[in-house]
């Protein structure tokens, strides 16, 4: 199990090449919710969501071969490998499900990446994305399943620490990337909560389980937390380090996209507001004096849906 040494490494080795998303600290009242709160906008970053920390720790910290390098996506994950494969020189496929958005298919397209749209859900693309990178011998960049991977995304939450004092985070969860490689930079000394939408409930259901198990996907976050089973080595380290999980409905999601928007003129997609979604509609009550923090994780979406 990677611990905050692997952490720290990994963002010791993508540092030049990712950037230093802002943190806004915010007081007691703002965006509805009771406490203080901290936001990290990591919706800012390269490619558009946390996801492009994860991508190039796996390329930089691989041998890519001349096939280059072949990723299945929800939309970020994809967009991620893109922007990655174009920055260092490689070439890349990437496989997405039809539900994807078509914000998400045209800032793909747009990275130079050939694109796969195929089958209903996630599960479906990566199945075929496998079965292509058989036949050219591409690296496959895993969305989530992959330590190197999430080793790299965690890397914002030992930014984050760096930005502003917290006591709590709060994480939205897919396939367990980001809140494993958070879990396993700070979770030691900060709470970590996990936030999922009702629809899209992999953690809360492998929790409940005891181990990760097939949940049906649906709703409004179904393209960016759209795994249908959470990674194993994620679940391993959220069973350890993660201290609570919350589910939110897709118009709590909706709230917290038009607060953000409204107070603050920051676009998040439905992924990169569920975090603050727990806070708005009480699915998460920070105690009294405790300081809370949540991660606008992804803001790729088309500006009408929030506006």
């Amino acid at each position: 199990m990677i611990g905050p040494s692997d952490i720290e490494a990994a963002w010791r080795l993508i540092r030049p090449h990712v950037r230093r998303t802002p943190a806004i600290e915010l007081l007691a009242g703002a965006l509805g919710v009771s406490s203080p709160l901290a936001l990290k906008l990591e919706s800012l970053q390269l490619s558009g969501s946390f996801k492009g920390r994860g991508a190039f720790h796996k390329l930089l910290a691989s041998k890519v071969p001349v096939a280059g390098i072949i990723a299945a996506s929800g939309g970020n994950h994809g967009v991620a490998a893109a922007y990655a494969a174009r920055a260092l020189g490689h070439k890349a496929e990437i496989f997405v499900p039809t539900i994807a958005s078509p914000a998400k298919v045209a800032r793909l397209r747009s990275y130079g990446a050939v694109v796969h749209q195929i089958g209903a859900v996630y599960a479906e693309a990566r199945a075929a994305s496998e079965k292509r990178a058989a036949e050219t011998g591409a690296l496959i960049v895993p969305a989530y399943e992959d330590e190197v991977v999430f080793a790299g995304a965690g890397s914002v939450a030992l930014e984050f620490a760096e930005q502003a004092a917290f006591d709590t985070l709060l994480v939205a969860v897919g396939g367990g990337g980001l809140i494993a490689g958070c879990a396993a930079a700070i979770g030691a000394t900060t709470r970590i909560v996990a936030v999922e939408t009702e629809g899209t409930p992999t953690l809360h259901e492998a929790r409940r389980a005891g181990h990760p198990v097939d949940v049906k996907i649906s709703g409004i976050a179904a393209d960016a937390l759209g795994a249908s089973r959470i990674g194993v080595p994620n679940f391993e380290i959220a069973q350890k380090l993660v201290r609570d999980s919350v589910l939110v409905s897709d118009a709590a999601v909706c709230a917290a996209q038009r607060a953000l928007w409204e107070e603050l003129r920051v676009i998040a997609e439905p992924a990169g507001a569920t975090g603050l979604a727990a806070l708005m509609a009480g699915a998460y009550r920070p105690a009294p004096g405790e300081r809370v923090a949540t991660l606008v994780c992804g803001a790729n979406t088309e500006p009408g849906s929030v506006v």
